[in-house]
């Protein structure tokens, strides 16, 4: 399916389709011609993978299981450019993230899929409670990485007038957050941390008029949410945006303020699964599983039930009046950053929901596995809140039992000086880091 007229747009949807019989065939009827698609373009890797499948034979979402899966590294075997579905002459814009091979992984874009993209980041913002005659600043890294332009092109397809200030430059940011006004601010969670910690440092923060923060890019707890929306004050909410750039990028999903804790999966373009995370079998709504996409509308590089590798699940109850998206939970974690710790499965994301729970820690942590001895160890550095260093032992001992009823492991916990751990201001931030000999991965400042 083509994408709606760059040039004559039409209005935003926030709403979805409201009858699930006219959803369910729509997104059968994408399906099928997806599968037609890939199936008829010469591409070597899907006439192989989508060999014995008839795309007639699709004539509702029951196919969808018989349908083969897509993973990450099809995109790495077949480097650079080999899952395109269109000839590289009719692509105009190519994305990359970073690979584990040295390789990074690389998505190709039609101007039909830049205006699919621009769609999908509007409704996500209008549904943050964007409006098009705010100034979106927009603190994502701009690039390769597919956070900055996805923003970038969804708020000028609201209306909004957009900041490209990237990443970085604390002090220049909050001079134009103050200078513009702006309402909406869209960056990783631990930007938006650092931004409202310098804010607060130089007492810029009570000129500031940012309301609503659309935050994603890392996995972020609801403690954390706490946190960001206690330094910036009562009247800023916190959101997540979801997206991966092997689907398309930013504006896959989205959370509402009147919604909390659910992403709403703009499914007209992106169709939802969860499966068990060994078996890849169809789990029933409500479990928790591995999230899986389709994108039935792209065009030059589509995927087939792309396994994410987030863990989800289908929220069918409950919701907003009006709103008729498929709904899932916001993430509990990644199949790839669970850690294996003496035979016990640990989130990350769990420690750091202990962590932000305690009123004595501060806003920065790191983990270390240590697995210099034959079974792995745990360590949890974090900082102390302000104030909060004479109540150090105190914290530290519970910590480490509140961790060890979550995790079912005991950790070793260490508190350290507020401000003493090292910040991100440019891309993602990294928790997670491992020892293999006794040089201190933190040692530097984690």
């Amino acid at each position: 399916m083509a994408a709606t007229d760059p040039s004559n747009p039409g209005p935003i949807d926030v709403s979805g389709i409201a009858d699930p019989s006219e959803k369910a065939a729509l997104q059968a009827d994408r399906l099928r011609d997806l599968v037609g698609r890939l199936a008829g373009s010469g591409n070597p890797f899907w006439t192989e993978r989508l060999t014995g499948i008839d795309p007639a034979d699709i004539g509702s979402l029951d196919a969808l299981r018989d349908l083969p899966f897509t993973v990450k590294q099809d995109l790495r075997d077949t480097y650079p450019t080999g899952m395109l579905v269109q000839p590289l002459d009719d692509t105009i814009r190519l994305h990359a993230s970073s690979g584990t091979s040295g390789k990074p992984t690389i998505v190709c874009y039609s101007r039909d899929d830049i205006a699919i993209w621009a769609e999908v980041n509007a409704r996500a913002l209008a549904l943050a409670g964007t409006r098009p005659d705010d100034i979106l600043h927009n603190g994502y890294g701009y690039g390769l990485f597919t956070g900055g332009l996805g923003l970038h092109y969804g708020g000028e397809r609201l209306g909004c007038t957009v900041v490209p200030v990237s990443g970085g430059n604390t002090a220049l940011q909050l001079q134009l957050l103050e200078d513009l006004g702006s309402r909406v601010m869209s960056a990783t969670p631990s930007f938006a941390m650092l931004l409202g910690e310098r804010a607060a440092e130089t007492g810029v923060l009570e000129r500031l008029n940012v309301e609503i923060g659309i935050l994603g890019a890392e996995p972020w707890s609801e403690g954390m949410r706490q946190r960001i929306q206690d330094l910036w004050g009562g009247g800023f909410t916190a959101l997540d945006i979801y997206g991966l750039s092997e689907v398309i990028g930013p504006g896959v999903a989205m959370e509402a303020p009147d919604d909390l804790g659910v992403l709403n999966v703009f499914d007209d373009h992106f169709l939802p699964e969860i499966v068990d995370p060994e078996t890849g079998e169809p789990v029933p709504d409500g479990d928790w599983g591995e999230l899986v996409f389709t994108t039935l509308t792209k065009t030059a590089q589509p995927v087939l039930r792309y396994r994410t590798r987030d863990i989800s699940r289908i929220v069918a109850d409950g919701g907003v009046d009006g709103r008729h998206w498929t709904r899932i939970a916001r993430l509990n974690g990644r199949a790839d950053d669970m850690l294996v710790i003496r035979g016990i499965n640990v989130y990350p994301k769990e420690i750091e929901a202990v962590l932000f729970d305690d009123p004595d820690v501060g806003r920065t942590y790191a983990i270390v596995v240590d697995r210099r001895s034959t079974m792995a160890e745990l360590r949890v550095r974090a900082e102390l809140g302000p104030g909060a260093g004479d109540r150090a032992v105190e914290a530290t001992g519970r910590l480490t039992r509140a961790l060890a009823d979550r995790i079912r492991i005991r950790a070793t916990v260490e508190l350290v000086p507020d401000g003493s751990m090292g910040r991100t201001e440019v891309g993602k931030v990294k928790r997670v880091f491992e020892q293999v000999d006794d040089n201190d991965p933190l040692a530097t400042g984690g």
